[in-house]
C-alpha cells in the first residue's frame, strides 16, 4: 500500500514535470486573453473536470480577475444568460467528447464569447469548435486501471493555477490587493485592520477627571471591564493613564489614606498614546516591543483628544499573528 501511494505521487508529479515542458506560446495566448477579458473569465465543467473548473474560478477571483463558475448542466436550462460577449468560457473536458459541453457551441458562438478549452485530445469534436485549445494530455492516468481521473486532473490543477497566478502578475497584483479580498484572513486583518476598528469606545472607555478620587476611579475601570482610566481635561483631551496595577500599588503604600488620593496625584502623565488610523498589528507590535509591558493605550487624535481605548488583550483577540 505504501508503495501505491508513493507510485501515485510519482505518477503525478512526473506529468507535471512533462507539462512544464510542453507549454508554448498557446498558454501564454490564453493567459493574455484573460488579463485582458473587459468581462469575466467563467471556467466550465462537469464531474471531476467541473471540480477543477470551479477551484479555477475561485483562484481568478481571489487574485484579481473577475470570474464566476458555469455548470454546464444547468447553462443548457437558462445559466447561459450569465454569458455575455465580452467574456471568456474556459471549458474543461478530458475527453473533449463530453455532451454538455458540446451542445454549449452553438449558444457560445451566437451570444459571441470566445472559447478556451483544456483537454487532454487535442483534436477532439470539442477542439474544433474552440477558438484556442490548450493541450492538456497525459500518458495514463495514475490510476491502475488507467480509468480513474487522477493523473489528468492534477496536470488539469496544475495548468490552471499556473495560468492564474501568470495573470496575477501581470497584473501587480500585490499583497494589498490580496487582503481587500481577502479581509477576514489573517494577511486580511494584518493589512487591513487599523486601531480604529479593534479600538473600545464611547462607555466601554473609562475616563476620569484630575480631582476624581480613588474609588470613583476604581469603579468606572471596573464598570467598563478595562484595566485602565484616561484621565482628562473638560475638553476630553488626554491628561494621564492610570491602571488597575496604579491603584493597587497606592493601596498597598498608603493604606485607608489611599482612598483620598486623586486621579492627578496617581497617574502616569506621560503613557503609550497611539492614533486610530495606525495599523492593529502595528499596534500590536508595540505592545510587545516596550520595555515596561502594559496593557491598555489610549487611543488620541490629532488635538490629543482621547477616542478610544486599545487593550493587548483584543488586539492578540483578533487573531493578527
Amino acid at each position: 500500500m505504501l508503495e501505491t501511494i508513493r507510485d501515485t505521487l510519482r505518477q503525478e508529479a512526473q506529468a507535471i514535470l512533462a507539462i512544464a515542458e510542453r507549454v508554448d506560446q498557446t498558454f501564454v495566448q490564453a493567459a493574455e486573453w484573460m488579463l485582458n477579458c473587459e468581462g469575466r473569465v467563467i471556467p466550465c465543467g462537469i464531474g471531476k473536470a467541473g471540480d477543477i473548473a470551479k477551484k479555477f474560478s475561485s483562484t481568478l477571483s481571489s487574485t484579481g480577475t473577475p470570474s464566476l463558475f458555469l455548470h454546464p448542466a444547468e447553462a443548457l436550462h437558462g445559466d447561459l444568460g450569465m454569458v455575455t460577449d465580452r467574456d471568456i468560457v474556459v471549458l474543461f473536458s478530458n475527453s473533449g467528447e463530453t455532451e454538455e459541453i458540446l451542445r454549449l457551441y452553438p449558444s457560445l458562438r451566437e451570444i459571441g464569447a470566445r472559447t478556451i478549452l483544456v483537454t487532454g485530445r487535442p483534436n477532439s469534436t470539442a477542439a474544433k469548435e474552440s477558438d484556442l485549445v490548450l493541450d492538456v494530455s497525459v500518458e495514463r492516468e495514475a490510476c491502475p486501471h488507467n480509468l480513474a481521473p487522477t493523473t489528468s486532473t492534477t496536470v488539469m490543477l496544475g495548468v490552471s493555477d499556473a495560468l492564474a497566478l501568470a495573470v496575477m502578475k501581470a497584473r501587480d497584483f500585490s499583497k494589498m490587493d490580496y487582503a481587500r479580498y481577502h479581509p477576514s484572513g489573517a494577511l486580511g486583518r494584518r493589512l487591513l485592520l487599523k486601531v480604529r476598528d479593534a479600538m473600545r469606545t464611547g462607555e466601554d472607555v473609562p475616563t476620569v477627571l484630575p480631582d476624581t478620587q480613588f474609588l470613583d476611579i476604581s469603579s468606572a475601570i471596573t464598570k467598563a471591564g478595562a484595566g485602565a482610566a484616561c484621565v482628562v481635561d473638560d475638553q476630553s483631551r488626554l491628561l494621564g493613564l492610570i491602571t488597575d496595577g496604579d491603584l493597587r500599588r497606592t493601596l498597598v503604600r498608603d493604606g485607608a489614606a489611599a482612598i483620598e488620593q486623586t486621579a492627578q496625584e496617581m497617574m502616569n502623565p506621560n503613557p503609550q498614546t497611539i492614533e486610530p488610523d495606525v495599523l492593529a498589528i502595528e499596534a500590536l507590535d508595540l505592545f510587545e516591543s516596550l520595555p515596561r509591558k502594559i496593557g491598555e493605550m489610549p487611543v488620541v487624535d490629532a488635538d490629543r483628544k482621547v477616542v478610544g481605548l486599545v487593550t493587548l488583550k483584543d488586539l492578540v483577540r483578533l487573531g493578527l499573528r
